[in-house]
């Protein structure tokens, strides 16, 4: 009976904790809600267990799913607080200091984690002043997982930001977020996944990576895990196997740091510096350094601060014997703390033990190398004396490569994206790049892959998404040459076409010598000032420093035009322009005179008669690049070429119905808006547009007279499904449940399709038909539903920033641009951009004028229209039926077909 009793007290033991209610890591105590929008409250159960949310007066409640998740959306309410959250099922949980505000992601690499605790030196005075507790900070820390995305986090808390908690912000985050605070006096969450090195692809999920099928395959093969951990077991065991250092420095009777140790033998050297630059060659290994010091006794008896800039790569510094410091690579910048009492009156030992693996090893130049205490310095450059400790002989062999796993494809996003994409935000800060110069030229696909991927899994729309360009790095070059930053600049520069995007430049902001610039503070406050643009639609803002829109020639000048010019162009020192280098067909850059004009610059060089390029700025460090606005803001590096007749004609292969390039122009959900404004702009110039249909948007009955005119005028109706099923959720609010693609069979819409076209058809007479799929949502769960009917359509229009030639296009999954508030001179760039590619370019428009959210100016539409006009003898501007027929054809006769 006893054993009964045990065995049924214990089963309900273990039925109480599982059914417990439990909350993600990130909804906890301080945490910052965001508002203005339907607020995500999610967590895990028993499986079909009640679950009941109290909060700011109102009462939500829910039941946990059959795989025990539960999501619960909170109204949306504004900024606020502090309040208190009560969650009941069978166990009771109280979340308390809960703010409602503005909430931000930020991510990347490096410098985007830089904690202000690294940069203290700098910004002492904002860390000892720092009292915002409405300001808080959410640290993930570095996770990965090559396998699946996760559901949560395993640790973290929200921080207020105070002279103790504010060392571990990101920095340019907290100053992102000081300067939106203070602007707007709304509270501010950040949430900060980021981690220094790895590439872009890491940061992306499996679905957002389908473009890339190498990049695949390595996701495929990492998934087994016994595969990874053979392959690193074989690098450890050879690592294991190589000859270990034989430090002669520590392995005699007295280590060389001992403070009774005599040196001989050793050699004059000069800190800072490299060895290879001081008569030592092809050294890597360890190199002691060893100084003596005066110390006066006014620097006594306290404590004091030793820095000795950047070290190549590892470092080991004693004092009088002691170890005082040690850094483990090479990027940091040496700082250390010495305690009182260390410090002797007159002579002092400093002895430096540097260990390096590759390249050129010591001391950094332009660097703080100083000893300080009780407001004295003392300059530790100069003389010091050298000895080698060990010399590294290179390895013959091919040595194994580990798998580095916060390098791999997905291993970030799953570990510490995936758990997050529930909770509402405002927008995403961005800082990488420095991870991907090994290939820059793929960060200009790779970036708008990134960008896609989130705003897809925050399904949230077109949330803003704002980055910034990387710094200016590296030696200076005094003659024009190609940079794999410049490109790499140039694609994120590009990338600003994509809507709701900002891009913070920051090409006067690095270091040559520091791949880590200290000045964190005007990258966070040039971040804010775009999201004062994007993100809060402040129109008035002078947001950016100069952006390149546009290219003209005119006789052997090339004329260019900008956007942001604000108050207008200067150069910030008061010097005539430089860093201008021009070329012609030939692409060999000459450097250029430049000048002012109004707000357009003249840019030429006598010696080339017939200007085809023009570079600024484009260097790994372009030094002396001095275009500004008057605000003060720099202009962006950026790579301008003339499209013109002659360059069209000088490709060979004109695959676009014997044209360099083909536009669609697009306009979705049969809006009336199309009706009076599109149609008839399209008309005035003879172009022809694709207006893909859905009867959701109302009122298509009563229009269908008009679109049966628009037809006969040569316009494509095409089918966008009766309703317009999305996935629900936030963002998406316009969806009726019942018409949530999460609801759907692929049934359910293949038959809407299908009787979609039946009612074109009636309108316009036509059987072949093109397809967009609503919201850009290709699949039904797992299925890719166009599968189901290809058979009713030619082809299909899906939504991704990218170009395609005529032979990597895929007909059932066409890329286009969603276009939401360019300039007319941004939309002309895609098309220049198309015409120098020879691909394909689609717009995707929804409000021409108004009547969506998607809004593009009529003046914009206008001004791309009569581009298009002015190049049709090089552009092919068809319908997307047209254009999937020529693709179709293409591909068949060089069988091709996809």
């Amino acid at each position: 009976m006893k054993n009964t009793l045990l065995l049924f007290a214990t089963f309900l033991l273990m039925l109480s904790a599982k059914a417990e209610v439990r909350l993600p890591r990130l909804v906890r105590d301080s945490m910052v809600l965001q508002r203005d929008q339907k607020i995500n409250i999610w967590g895990w159960a028993s499986a079909g267990e009640k679950v009941t949310v109290k909060f700011n007066n109102k009462t939500y409640k829910t039941t946990s799913g059959n795989n025990g998740k539960w999501l619960i959306q909170l109204a949306s309410m504004k900024a606020g607080g502090p309040y208190t959250m009560d969650i009941d099922a069978t166990n009771h949980i109280t979340l308390k200091e809960i703010l409602i505000g503005d909430v931000w992601v930020c991510s990347g690499q490096s410098n985007m984690v830089h904690q202000m605790i690294l940069h203290r030196e700098r910004y002492e005075q904002d860390i000892v002043t720092a009292n915002y507790p409405q300001i808080r900070h959410f640290w993930i820390p570095t996770m990965t997982d090559l396998r699946k995305p996760q559901d949560d986090l395993p640790t973290g808390n929200w921080k207020w930001a105070n002279p103790q908690d504010v060392l571990q912000f990101s920095a340019v985050a907290y100053f992102f977020a000081k300067t939106i605070y203070e602007k707007y006096g709304v509270p501010i969450g950040l949430i900060n996944a980021s981690v220094g090195g790895p590439p872009i692809e890491a940061w992306i999920s499996e679905e957002g990576l389908k473009e890339f099928p190498t990049t695949l395959g390595t996701i495929q093969k990492n998934k087994d895990t016994a595969y990874v951990n053979s392959v690193n077991r074989a690098a450890f065991a050879y690592n294991a196997s190589r000859p270990k250092p034989k430090d002669k420095g520590l392995l005699g009777a007295k280590p060389w740091y001992d403070t009774t140790y005599s040196p001989k033998g050793w050699l004059p050297i000069n800190i800072p510096g490299y060895w290879e630059d001081q008569g030592v060659k092809d050294l890597d290994g360890i190199v002691w350094y060893w100084k003596v010091l005066d110390v006066p006794a006014s620097m006594t008896g306290m404590p004091a601060k030793i820095s000795m800039g950047r070290i190549v790569d590892v470092d080991f510094l004693y004092l009088n014997g002691k170890l005082v410091g040690t850094t483990g690579y090479q990027y940091p910048q040496r700082r250390y703390t010495l305690p009182a009492g260390l410090l002797k009156v007159g002579k002092n030992i400093l002895v430096i033990r540097v260990i390096n693996n590759a390249g050129k090893g010591g001391f950094i130049p332009d660097k703080p190398y100083h000893l300080t205490a009780g407001g004295q310095t003392l300059d530790l450059k100069g003389e010091w004396q050298y000895k080698v400790g060990d010399v590294f002989i290179a390895d013959t062999k091919q040595a194994p490569n580990g798998i580095a796993l916060d390098y791999q494809p997905t291993a970030l996003f799953n570990a510490m994206v995936a758990p997050i994409t529930n909770y509402s935000i405002k927008g995403i800060l961005w800082y990488q790049g420095e991870g991907n110069l090994s290939d820059p030229s793929n960060y200009e696909k790779l970036l708008p892959t990134l960008i896609t991927d989130w705003r897809t899994r925050w399904r949230q729309g077109n949330v803003p998404f704002l980055y910034v360009q990387l710094p200016n790095f590296g030696e200076a070059r005094y003659v024009p040459a190609e940079s794999g930053w410049a490109v790499l600049r140039e694609g994120q520069r590009k990338n600003l076409a994509i809507p709701n995007t900002g891009m913070a430049v920051a090409i006067d902001l690095g270091e040559w010598n520091d791949i880590h610039p200290d000045n964190k503070k005007d990258v966070g406050v040039r971040l804010a000032l775009s999201a004062q643009h994007v993100a809060y639609s402040d129109e008035k803002v002078v947001h950016s420093g100069p952006l390149y829109r546009t290219a003209t020639q005119d006789g052997n000048k090339i004329i260019l035009s900008f956007s942001n010019t604000g108050s207008g162009l200067i150069t910030n020192d008061g010097e005539e322009l430089s860093h201008f280098a021009i070329a012609g067909a030939d692409k060999k850059f000459v450097w250029a005179a430049a000048k002012i004009d109004s707000n357009k610059i003249i840019v030429w060089n006598e010696a080339i008669a017939n200007p085809m390029y023009v570079r600024y700025a484009w260097a790994d460090n372009p030094v002396g690049a001095n275009l500004y606005n008057k605000e003060g803001l720099p202009a962006s590096p950026f790579e301008a070429e003339i499209i013109s007749p002659k360059t069209v004609a000088a490709n060979n292969s004109l695959p676009w119905n014997g044209k360099g390039a083909a536009v669609v122009l697009t306009y979705d959900d049969g809006l009336n808006v199309h009706l009076t404004n599109a149609v008839p702009a399209l008309n005035s110039v003879g172009l022809k547009g694709t207006f893909y249909i859905a009867d959701y948007f109302g009122g298509l009955q009563a229009q269908l007279p008009k679109w049966k005119m628009a037809a006969a005028d040569g316009h494509e109706l095409a089918n966008h499904t009766v309703y317009h099923p999305c996935a629900g959720g936030p963002g998406r609010e316009f969806v009726n449940r019942d018409y949530d693609l999460n609801n759907y069979s692929v049934r359910r819409i293949t038959d809407e399709m299908k009787t979609m076209n039946m009612l074109l058809n009636a309108t316009d007479g036509k059987t072949e038909r093109t397809f967009a799929f609503p919201c850009s949502d290709t699949k039904i769960r797992d299925t890719a539903y166009i599968d189901y009917s290809k058979k009713d359509f030619i082809a299909a229009r899906a939504v991704r920033n990218e170009m395609l030639s005529i032979d990597k296009a895929n007909l059932y999954n066409l890329p286009s641009y969603m276009i939401n508030g360019q300039s007319g001179d941004e939309l002309i760039a895609l098309v220049k951009k198309a015409m120098v590619e020879k691909k394909l370019l689609v717009f995707l428009f929804h409000g021409v004028g108004g009547e969506h959210g998607l809004n593009i100016s009529l003046e914009a539409h206008h001004k791309l229209l009569q581009f298009l006009k002015q190049n049709e003898k090089e552009i092919w501007i068809a319908p997307m039926i047209d254009v999937a027929k020529e693709i179709k054809n293409y591909q068949s006769q060089h069988k091709q077909i996809k």
